[in-house]
């Protein structure tokens, strides 16, 4: 009888340790991919916006606004986790030169341990500018004969 005390102890204890872990892997795995995710999406996003006739006639890249919020939010819909409520804000968003500041907020759930309920709050910041070639005047005059 002793033995099977302390066999029902063992299994508890790793029940338990298996609980603690999955509570803190869900929450740092969760914290480094949303940061993933939003750093690509809006390397992406920033891409889509791009104003191609713009940059053949002047020579200079410019970002269409409206078009970035689109695709951001689209791409971002689609690959976040279901797991956790969202909000994202954008902050100057600038066509000429393209530069960003995108703050998502992640609030996952909340979980409770002897009576005490924890929840916790990932903010994820991230400026872009976007730079490339600029044509030069000459190469405007030659395109355009």
């Amino acid at each position: 009888m002793k033995n099977a005390f302390w066999a029902y102890w063992l299994i508890l204890l790793g029940v338990f340790i298996v609980v603690i872990m999955l509570l803190v892997q869900s929450v740092t795995s969760n914290t480094q991919q949303d940061y993933y995710l939003v750093k690509e999406i809006s390397e992406a996003a920033m891409l889509d916006a791009i104003d191609y006739s713009y940059y053949r006639t002047y020579g200079e890249i410019k970002m269409n606004k409206e078009k970035f919020y689109e695709s951001f939010i689209r791409r971002f819909a689609e690959n976040a986790s279901l797991t956790s409520t969202y909000t994202v804000n954008f902050y100057d968003i600038y066509e000429t030169p393209p530069k960003i500041s995108v703050e998502v907020k992640g609030k996952s759930g909340s979980f409770s341990v002897a009576g005490d309920t924890t929840s916790f709050d990932i903010v994820n910041r991230l400026d872009a500018i976007m730079e490339g070639n600029t044509l030069s005047d000459s190469k405007l005059d030659k395109s355009e004969n």
